[in-house]
């Protein structure tokens, strides 16, 4: 192992500060390009909180590199009860990975409440359950009830897809 390799074992937190870093700096990116017409009843304008945010997101990325980097650990939670010396089981983390793909590539397509049942379904397999035909039905009535309280209670209307004109 390099000296280098070997000096970063163990401070899987940089990772974290790096996503931090690249969240903030997209946030940044995203706020300078917005387009905001002339207002005078707005001073400060839309762009501002997302500039804070994004600047705030890129200190907390620094400040948790150097701490790292310092020697700083984050510390298992006292009421946590998992075991960190174990590896991941990759028997239950790939399904669920596969679950959310699998939402991905349907939700177009298909549309949300058979994406959605997907996920739900095989979020729920993934993690050990073996109920299948009640599952499937949680699974879909949670679909059901997320597409229509979007629907109903936001305003926000997720795809039908191939239920368009059913739903």
């Amino acid at each position: 192992m390099t000296s280098s390799a070997s000096r970063l074992k163990g401070r899987s937190e940089l990772g974290v500060a790096a996503l931090l870093g690249a969240v903030g700096a997209l946030v940044l990116i995203d706020a300078a390009r917005l387009v905001v017409p002339y207002s005078q009843s707005d001073p400060v304008g839309p762009k501002a909180l997302p500039m804070i945010v994004g600047g705030l997101l890129l200190i907390c990325a620094v400040l948790l590199a150097v701490n790292v980097l310092r020697g700083g650990r984050g510390e298992a939670e006292a009421g946590e009860d998992v075991d960190l010396t174990h590896p991941s089981d990759w028997k239950t983390v790939l399904p669920l990975a596969g679950a959310f793909i699998a939402n991905i590539l349907l939700i177009d397509w298909a549309g949300w409440v058979i994406s959605g049942t997907v996920l739900f379904w095989g979020s729920v397999w993934a993690l050990g359950s073996r109920h299948y035909v009640r599952d499937g039905l949680i699974s879909l009535a949670l679909a059901l009830l997320t597409f229509y309280g979007f629907y109903l209670g936001l305003g926000i209307a997720l795809p039908a897809g191939l239920l368009e004109g059913i739903l």
